[in-house]
């Protein structure tokens, strides 16, 4: 009792301090025992720009966090740094108990939180899922059907939406299970219904990452051990999670009995058909695909019609290209039509570079070691690299980096009269990770993004209604307090054709 009430003491402090104006970029004072806690506790609301303003400031973009009882967190934003982390010394830099603790109970052993054999395992199956062939279904059936029989209809009858973030989150959330477990959630439909299991996971999700950035970890422990408040919130969130993942679990190996070859193959079918067997193991597959596939994409979409909606050079840029790709008779497959839209592809790196689907990555140090700027690294420290930061970065973007300038990742080919793609190495741009980690779906994100924004583009305007929106931090970046639009029928609104 005497340590609960401790806890509770120390939680009015930080309650306190929290609602105190938030610090300078200076590195915060560490104190003894606590380290620097407390202003970790005053910038909670905005630990993703308080961070960012810190390593902006530091001349190596780099410096060490004080937390509790003597833990460090080194954040960085070199990109020097991060190619050592990634891939220079790889083995030493993993996953580590920190954050299995934190989001164990809810990824379970799923790819994103895994080492080893097993993530060995599930990233030889998952591979099979990019292939050619399979990213041509996923635009040209998958996509297309989801993007034709339900998102452009809905925007046809709406001319406001109240949270257009949601509409793209059901999209792309039915676009991921049907391309990977081979189920259609039916989440975009026109009476957008609300089902526990989307609440959950997002419940699941922001109680997690609450976890692994806590200030003060013990708090949460005490409250699951004790089961109260935000932890049996999460408790209820993940069995909800987990009961859906097993019904699909079932449902397909049901369909594999009955069908011995089926003409096509989802991630689920070669897992379970692979001799892994484990419910458990295939639901954390399940939860940390919808979690790559629903909020990354969608997030990045969020944020890409919201500056476009504020960038109307760049809107009529990108459209002309759609136009231009559609009448053309070069292209008689939509997979290849999407793939060769340079500008777009430009357009959505520039809006990852500004507002990265995953702000911060963090890593656990297996050994210690020294980063290229002389920094040193303990066995058992954090290591984080701030995406958010150095996509802000004018070290590493130039002084107009806080414009939003696709052309900067553009090159004009005298010879071929059109753009080119220039892309930037994944350790200055790591937004889709790098080394022996890159991300698996990166091309099947860009063309699942490029394919909606022709789709939507071509037929309507999305005007936004909020100004400056609130970027959040979580596990993902979705915009606080959702995405308010208009739709406008360029048909029927001439002003509006670019």
């Amino acid at each position: 009792m005497l340590l609960l009430l401790l806890l509770l003491l120390f939680a009015t402090l930080l309650c306190f301090l929290c609602k105190r104006k938030p610090s300078s970029a200076a590195i915060p004072k560490p104190y003894p025992i606590i380290g620097s806690v407390f202003a970790i506790a005053k910038n909670k609301h905005r630990r993703i720009h308080w961070l960012s303003d810190i390593l902006q400031a530091s001349p190596s973009s780099t410096f060490v966090l004080h937390r509790a009882f003597g833990s460090r967190q080194v954040f960085t934003a070199s990109p020097e740094a991060v190619e050592h982390i990634l891939k220079g010394n790889f083995p030493t830099y993993q996953k580590g108990p920190t954050l299995n603790r934190a989001l164990g109970d809810f990824l379970g052993n799923g790819i994103f939180n895994s080492e080893g054999r097993r993530w060995k395992v599930q990233r030889q199956i998952s591979s099979h899922e990019f292939n050619t062939r399979n990213l041509r279904k996923f635009v040209e059936t998958v996509v297309d059907s989801e993007l034709h029989e339900r998102l452009l209809p809905l925007l046809a009858a709406k001319s406001t939406i109240p949270d257009f973030q949601d509409i793209l989150q059901r999209f792309t959330f039915d676009n991921i299970c049907k391309i990977a477990f081979g189920f259609d959630p039916e989440y975009l439909l026109p009476s957008l219904p609300q089902t526990p299991f989307a609440t959950a996971f997002d419940d699941a999700t922001r109680i997690s990452s609450d976890r692994f950035n806590a200030a003060f970890p013990l708090f949460w422990k005490a409250k699951k051990l004790l089961n109260l408040g935000s932890e049996h919130r999460l408790r209820e969130a993940i069995s909800e999670v987990r009961g859906l993942a097993r019904r699909i679990i079932t449902d397909k190996k049901n369909e594999l009995v009955k069908n011995k070859t089926l003409d096509s193959v989802d991630l689920l079918s070669r897992f379970l058909s692979s001799g892994h067997s484990d419910e458990e193991f295939a639901a954390d597959i399940i939860i940390s695909f919808i979690l790559a596939g629903r909020d990354t994409t969608s997030a990045a979409l969020t944020w890409f019609f919201w500056l476009l909606s504020n960038h109307p050079r760049v809107e009529e840029n990108v459209v002309r290209e759609i136009v231009e790709m559609s009448e053309s008779e070069a292209y008689s497959h939509v997979y290849d039509e999407v793939k060769d839209m340079v500008y777009t592809h430009a357009a959505l790196c520039e809006t990852m570079r500004l507002y990265p689907p995953v702000p911060v990555d963090t890593k656990e140090a297996a050994n210690d070691d020294v980063l290229p700027d002389g920094t040193l690294v303990r066995k058992g420290w954090r290591v984080a690299y701030h995406i958010y930061a150095m996509g802000r970065s004018d070290k590493i973007w130039g002084p107009d980096w806080a414009l939003f300038r696709p052309e900067r990742w553009l090159g004009w080919d005298e010879a071929e009269g059109k753009w080119r793609f220039q892309g930037r190495d994944p350790f200055t741009y790591p937004v889709f990770q790098a080394g022996p980690r890159l991300c698996l779906g990166r091309e099947m994100a860009f063309l699942q993004m490029k394919r909606v924004v022709a789709g939507i583009l071509r037929r309507f305007r999305v005007l936004s209604t909020v100004a400056d929106p609130e970027y959040g931090g979580h596990l993902t970046s979705l915009m606080i307090g959702g995405f308010p639009v208009t739709i406008q029928n360029r048909h029927t609104h001439p002003n509006s054709i670019h």
